[in-house]
């Protein structure tokens, strides 16, 4: 049955009013023509604007490109004759200021006071990006442009500092030991953070009560801990009392202690915004609580996940202080992360910059450069392993999908196939069928 015959088996089943003569046919054809999906007919009345949902229209350009030629005239006119004031730096926050204030108000020349605020929002959102990401590569440029002397040399990164000194050109020495210690103590440090964190951040959410809340103020409450007070404890508690040696170990620990509140944090975060009804789902089906968390809950914030552990990894590698406390400075290459001080790659850098020869500082903005790459490296890694989000298949992924389809497809063919030739035929079949026994016949005497 379609739409439009059951709107009007419906109108015409409901009861109609008494004293209604003609009324109630015309309300009924009017009724189920409004039910109808009808095309409009074309008139000759003007159509209006075409409204752009995306992109920016001259009056946009316009607006921009006047307000920001006005702040900077204004301003320069302030700085340079009318005030005392100088400074790059002043100057380019009293432009800023007068390019938002001259922008809202060409807006509002012509728009609504919600447009003018959309307008301004948009602005200062496109601003702090830009502001954001000029100052990302400003740090990147800077740190490669002062160490590319020492970056040129192929010897940096295979090459310790024990044939080198001070005085030694860069041709002599590098940084293999340190990031060798970098990568020995971040491993050390992420094989007992994810799990932890991760476990915790678990509890936090599935198990919940009194004692998660206390863990969950706790962990937020280690998030701001000073790296010192971390390699302080660290130093106090293993170096002091255990150990009596500064190691690579003793810095793994003291990096776990700054990166377990911010993978903790995160995680928690992650594992909150999955959908409650997965969860209902899968224990309408008869799963546990923990098969739950394992097979939906986790790879559902697998990508929210590696996120956490690289905002904890960015937080740990690159430590200073808490490494300078409990490592040790070396010039050796050091395998062991339990015997002897081994150094890092922050440390090193630390230790280079301090040097006031011009060699020194260019291995040191080598090794930062090196740091950074490392860091982005280890990002990219991160990424691949975490893949996309839920739900969001890659081509490789829907590839292997269709394929176990179609297996399974043959399979359930093959099935039916040999379930259909074992069964018996049934018109070859002996009929079984009961037959009514005669009764004896008797002898006549």
């Amino acid at each position: 049955m379609s739409i439009d015959d059951t709107m009007t088996a419906i109108v015409g089943a409901a009861p109609a009013p008494r004293g209604t003569g003609t009324m109630d046919a015309t309300a009924s054809a009017d009724a189920v023509a409004l039910a109808r999906t009808f095309r409009p007919v074309a008139t000759d009345e003007p159509i209006g604007p075409r409204r752009r949902m995306s992109g920016a229209t001259a009056e946009d350009a316009f607006n921009l490109t006047g307000a920001l030629g006005a702040a900077v005239a204004v301003a320069t006119l302030l700085f340079g004759w009318f005030t005392p004031m100088t400074g790059a730096v002043g100057w380019a926050v009293v432009t800023y200021l007068l390019f938002v204030v001259v922008y809202a108000l060409l807006v509002a020349l012509r728009a609504t006071g919600q447009e003018v605020t959309d307008r301004v929002m948009t602005a200062l959102l496109y601003s702090a990006a830009a502001l954001l990401i000029a100052a990302l590569v400003f740090v990147v440029c800077f740190a490669v442009f002062r160490g590319l002397p020492a970056l040129l040399n192929l010897n940096s990164f295979v090459q310790t500092m024990e044939p080198a000194g001070p005085l030694d050109p860069l041709s002599v020495g590098g940084i293999a030991h340190a990031i060798v210690g970098t990568l020995i103590q971040i491993s050390i440090a992420l094989s007992i953070t994810v799990p932890l964190g991760i476990a915790t951040a678990v509890f936090m959410n599935e198990i919940g009560g009194r004692f998660a809340r206390f863990v969950r103020t706790i962990s937020d409450a280690m998030t701001a801990l000073p790296s010192i007070v971390a390699g302080l404890f660290v130093y106090s508690a293993v170096i002091q009392l255990i150990t009596h040696e500064r190691s690579g170990f003793a810095a793994s620990l003291a990096i776990t202690v700054m990166m377990l509140p911010i993978v903790i944090r995160a995680s928690d975060v992650v594992l909150r915004l999955v959908p409650g009804n997965l969860r209902e789902a899968s224990y309408a089906l008869g799963s546990s609580r923990w098969r739950t968390v394992w097979h939906v809950v986790l790879p559902t914030a697998r990508s929210g996940l590696v996120t956490a552990v690289i905002l904890g990894t960015a937080r740990g590698i690159g430590e200073t202080s808490p490494v300078l406390l409990t490592s040790g400075v070396t010039a050796v290459m050091n395998l062991n992360p339990f015997s002897g001080p081994m150094i890092s790659l922050p440390l090193q850098v630390f230790d280079f910059v301090k040097s006031p020869e011009p060699n020194m500082i260019a291995r040191g903005f080598g090794a930062a450069a090196t740091l950074i790459l490392l860091v982005l490296l280890l990002f990219i890694v991160a990424r691949v392993i975490g893949g996309k989000g839920p739900g969001q298949l890659s081509a490789r992924q829907r590839r292997a999908r269709a394929t176990r389809s179609r297996d399974d497809l043959l399979r359930i063919e093959g099935r039916r196939s040999a379930a259909a030739l074992a069964a018996p035929d049934p018109s070859s079949a002996p009929d079984t069928r009961a037959v009514p026994a005669t009764p004896p016949t008797k002898d006549l005497p």
